[in-house]
């Protein structure tokens, strides 16, 4: 079975372009967030009833992604993905009442069941940064976008929230406060990280079976 990477982090910090980035060494194949293309997305951005289907297409969007590219030689990387679109932004819209209980607890039955079916990521890369510099490229950000600036601490803190049940290990935080738009200044380094990471985590396993 293939590794997968999803990237998580704010709304607006690049997660994307970290993924396209990254991508471009020709390590990593991609699974995308597909903003334009996803059928319920527009519509839930001019109206509240459409939140429902929204995030079950988004959270079957990302099981399939994850399903596909767990069949891949190539390590799989995914910007946010099943777990952020659940516990960041499907969350996010229940605090805001934009998704009923029931609407939720419906959400969180799919989650549950694809969790429950796909192993987990392998790694997480954290994006961080400022509020001033999330606010500087969203205002560039030339897409839909359901969450906006009054979400930004919120978002943060649901994310935090779940990261803290997972061990530290697998989560690599990268504060992109002082990096460019392109992260083209980070690029080799993190990838470095995750090469050793792999390697470590490949090592650490194999020593695990010889002493059982």
């Amino acid at each position: 079975m293939g590794k997968l990477i999803i990237i998580v982090g704010n709304t607006g910090i690049g997660k994307t372009t970290l993924a396209r980035a990254l991508a471009k060494t020709g390590e990593f194949i991609l699974g995308l967030e597909q903003h334009d293309e996803r059928p319920f997305q527009l519509m839930f951005k001019s109206d509240a009833r459409y939140a429902l289907p929204n995030q079950v297409d988004y959270l079957l969007l990302r099981a399939e992604q994850e399903q596909a590219l767990r069949q891949l030689p190539q390590i799989g990387l995914i910007d946010g993905g099943l777990d952020q679109d659940f516990h960041g932004f499907t969350r996010l819209f229940h605090i805001r009442g934009l998704l009923g209980d029931t609407e939720f607890e419906l959400c969180q039955r799919l989650y549950k069941f694809c969790r429950a079916n796909l192993p987990g990521p392998d790694l997480i890369i954290h994006l961080s940064a400022s509020n001033e510099t999330i606010v500087q490229r969203l205002a560039f950000r030339d897409r839909v976008n359901i969450a906006n600036l009054n979400d930004i601490n919120l978002l943060d803190s649901l994310l935090t929230d779940w990261m803290s049940s997972l061990p530290a290990k697998m989560i690599l935080h990268v504060d992109i406060s002082n990096v460019s738009p392109s992260y083209a200044e980070i690029i080799p380094s993190l990838k470095k990280q995750i090469t050793s990471y792999f390697e470590y985590d490949l090592g650490s396993k194999i020593a695990d079976n010889f002493l059982d």
